[in-house]
């Protein structure tokens, strides 16, 4: 099986990733790596989902969340509390990606950078924690 650009493709599933798919390429003889959106930008989108849905009222609030998605409501709550983030942190976190299933911050340290305080202690304390945006 060959491809365009002339390196054998490989195609299997995405370790910790059932239903996600990957196509590595090989290239000079060396696996190319496979990027994911990283887990904590898929918690912030979906923390974005639903405070919109509590907004347009389709959704009556946080402990109606968590009764419809089976979740607690302390864990509705951590995630919507990622909202709290600066709006240049939170396009950072949805721009980060897991490189070959390396996730790139952890939700516990994220939300630790949300509760810092004002924007500005948060961007501190996402320094401290080695991200840049």
């Amino acid at each position: 099986m060959g491809t365009s650009s002339g390196g054998p493709r490989r195609r299997g599933r995405i370790p910790g990733h059932p239903h996600a798919r990957f196509s590595a390429r090989r290239v000079h003889g060396k696996s190319c790596s496979f990027h994911l959106c990283a887990k904590v930008a898929q918690q912030l989108a979906l923390a974005h989902h639903l405070q919109a849905a509590i907004d347009r009222g389709a959704i009556a609030d946080r402990a109606d969340v968590a009764r419809k998605l089976g979740l607690t409501r302390a864990r509705v709550t951590q995630l919507l509390d990622l909202l709290l983030l600066a709006p240049d942190l939170q396009a950072a976190v949805l721009a980060m990606e897991a490189v070959d299933g390396a996730e790139p911050m952890a939700e516990r340290t994220l939300r630790a950078v949300a509760h810092a305080g004002t924007w500005m202690e948060q961007r501190a304390a996402w320094a401290g924690v080695g991200s840049a945006p």
